[in-house]
């Protein structure tokens, strides 16, 4: 159980911070700047729920079902950044630390079947934008894809000490992200495409 009494300690003046497991690092440590993306992605898909209005009077059903799939989301993203900020051992036992598993994975493959479905197919790229709800999670997407590069790196220098899993939920998060603006630009009516060289002199 978390329990936070104090919001600043000072011991992070001298550039480092704590990671999960008590071992102090720089703040500019490829693991803390990988898990802070994860914690801004998670903050742009708070944006993102704040723009969709689900609490207010007239907001409809499927308003608010989007709404708790996002928090849903939310509550991974933080399961994620714990993985992270906790470095794998080789001595650690399955499910003592909370990790990314392949469930959480392919509960989001499940998703991005369901709401993609219905969609019409795309002909080109979605400019990013739309809605105010659209254009939230059309960055929340672009800051997933910034955490799972970072992932990657991670993975590449820590191999032994970093989930793989939480790259593959990252990648399919990112995708989900984009089929829900999609959704959210009235199931795809409202995208706007992009056409290649719009504006080079004819």
């Amino acid at each position: 159980m978390v329990k936070l009494t104090r919001i600043y300690t000072k011991t992070g003046d001298d550039g480092t911070t704590g990671l999960a497991n008590g071992l102090r690092t720089p703040k500019d440590n490829p693991r803390v700047e990988t898990y802070g993306t994860v914690d801004e992605a998670n903050a742009a898909i708070g944006l993102a729920i704040a723009h969709a209005g689900a609490d207010a009077p007239n907001a409809d059903e499927s308003r608010r079902c989007l709404v708790a799939l996002l928090r849903s989301l939310q509550h991974d993203l933080f399961d994620c950044g714990a993985d992270l900020a906790t470095p794998l051992e080789s001595s650690e036992k399955p499910g003592s630390r909370l990790r990314i598993i392949p469930a959480q994975t392919q509960r989001l493959e499940h998703l991005i079947d369901e709401y993609n479905d219905p969609l019409s197919p795309l002909t080109s790229f979605v400019l990013p934008g739309g809605s105010p709800l659209a254009a939230g999670l059309h960055l929340a997407r672009t800051v997933v894809r910034r955490a799972e590069r970072l992932a990657v790196g991670l993975r590449r220098s820590d191999p032994d000490t970093t989930n793989p899993e939480t790259i593959r939920y990252l990648n399919r998060l990112s995708d989900l992200l984009f089929v829900l603006a999609r959704i959210a630009n009235d199931h795809g009516a409202g995208d706007v495409l992009w056409v290649p060289g719009a504006n080079r002199p004819r």
